[in-house]
């Protein structure tokens, strides 16, 4: 089993910045793609980032490219988002999650890739 543990949640105002972090233990194996997903109340769970193992590869939803980073420490097992310019249509909960199977590129966006999820940490940006 994996688990998941994110931090880094808070509340800000609208054009601040936050850092979220989510450090996977158990048996992570030696490989994996790691990624962020937000749920806003009465909204479906949506993607947000992912980046593969090497950290080569990494895909962003439309709405964040360019104030969203994900970056990840492989030796930690740990992921990150740092996100900039928050907006308050940015207010969500935040999921990290996590899938140590070999998985196409063309599914990583798909919430139901992922066989394991953190608890959520809550993003309030304030206008």
């Amino acid at each position: 089993q994996v688990q998941l543990v994110e931090s880094g949640g808070g509340l800000v105002q609208a054009g601040g910045s936050l850092r979220l972090s989510c450090a996977a233990s158990g048996r992570t194996g030696s490989s994996g793609t790691m990624g962020w997903f937000r749920q806003a109340p009465g909204k479906e769970r949506e993607f947000v980032a992912i980046s593969t193992w090497s950290d080569t590869i990494t895909y962003y939803t439309d709405s964040v490219k360019g104030r969203f980073t994900i970056s990840r420490d492989n030796a930690k097992n740990t992921v990150y988002l740092q996100m900039n310019s928050l907006k308050p249509e940015d207010t969500a909960v935040y999921y990290c999650a996590a899938t140590y199977r070999g998985v196409p590129i063309t599914e990583v966006t798909v919430k139901g890739t992922y066989d394991y999820w953190g608890q959520g940490t809550q993003v309030t940006v304030s206008s």
